[in-house]
């Protein structure tokens, strides 16, 4: 038996020394070491020996199982070390390529003028206030001198969530509220930036959903000179110092007298062209005095308060700034509108 499991031993260690695959080792630890392996056949007859020799056999079988055991242990780990090093220079990095840009992205066009809006009015003096998109009829309407059955709610139609309740027609509710939270004893001074709804069909020019921004100044002898100044002031820096400014008189049921601005066309400097129609001139927001019932319904006295309102829409303004001809442009986070106008 000695002789058996020592040329056992030698064949097994051979096999390992020979095998090139980690699978080919398991192979051989399965043919030598396992249940059914010709050293187990060996132990097997170890009934026939003498007390004395069955010990000796024992230790010698152990001992040839830990040495092949150890001799496949070792080969294996040279094999995978050797696979893991052939697989690293393979895979290696070549750290001189040059560094994959990452992109970086940017405020929204829109964005980015409403924020340019907003510190232009914040250095002359006014607050930004914001208020909730789904309104009730009283704020969008009632406090705005638009009773229940008033034939001007029928501009501004929009999506109701209850009779009472339903998405804001513009910011001027914001107007409103900030004039009731005063108690009608504290001068305004403010802007109010936000989206709005209004049941429109979208083209070219509409939107069921939109951007506005409205300004209020309330104090006493606000007049309409300050309404002048102040929308001078913002038409020079927004368009540009060259740019004149017209107000026509209009009519807004939250204003009185009401009126529209317009601003010369940049394009022909006042000439007339195809952008302002030969008129030379380009209208860009709506105007006016409060109306002494707003004043009234927020707490203020009419007779000693006065105060002006305006409201524009910053996509007619990014529209003419940057001549963009289409509004839906703005919404439909196209890339290759959108990167145009990146840093704009």
């Amino acid at each position: 038996m000695k002789e058996r499991l020592q040329e056992l031993k030698q064949e097994a260690l051979s096999k390992v020394e020979k095998s090139e695959e980690v699978q080919a080792l398991k192979d051989i630890r399965v043919e030598y070491l396992g249940k059914k392996g010709p050293i187990t056949e060996v132990l097997r007859g170890m009934g026939k020996l003498s007390k004395e020799e069955r010990p000796v056999i024992g230790q010698l079988a152990n001992d040839v199982r830990e040495e092949i055991a150890d001799a496949i242990e070792s080969k294996q780990t040279r094999l995978e070390d050797e696979a893991l090093e052939k697989q690293l220079e393979a895979e290696s990095i070549d750290i001189t390529l040059p560094g994959r840009p990452i992109q970086v992205g940017g405020p929204h066009l829109l964005t980015s003028l409403v924020e340019e809006i907003e510190d232009l009015f914040i250095g002359m003096g006014f607050e930004i206030k914001e208020g909730p998109e789904v309104e009730t009829d009283y704020y969008n309407f009632e406090a705005l001198n638009l009773p229940k059955g008033h034939p001007a709610r029928d501009m501004q139609d929009s999506f109701y969530v209850t009779e009472e309740l339903l998405l804001r027609t513009h910011t001027s509710p914001v107007q409103a509220r900030t004039m009731g939270q005063k108690n009608g004893s504290e001068p305004v001074r403010m802007i109010c930036p936000g989206k709005v709804y209004r049941r429109d069909t979208d083209d070219a020019t509409h939107s069921h959903q939109f951007t506005q921004i409205e300004g209020l100044l309330v104090d006493k002898d606000v007049r309409m000179s300050d309404l002048k100044g102040v929308l001078d002031t913002f038409a020079k820096q927004m368009f540009g110092a060259e740019r004149e400014i017209r107000l026509r008189p209009s009519f807004f049921p939250f204003t009185e007298p009401s009126v529209e601005m317009d601003i010369s066309c940049k394009m022909c400097g006042g000439s007339g062209c195809s952008v302002c129609k030969g008129t030379g001139w380009i209208e860009i927001l709506g105007a006016g005095m409060v109306h002494p019932n707003v004043l009234e319904m927020a707490g203020y006295d009419p007779d000693e308060y006065s105060g002006f309102a305006f409201g524009m829409g910053p996509e007619r303004i990014a529209m003419l700034k940057y001549g963009v001809d289409d509004i839906r442009h703005f919404y439909t986070n196209d890339q290759r509108f959108l990167k145009q106008y990146h840093k704009a």
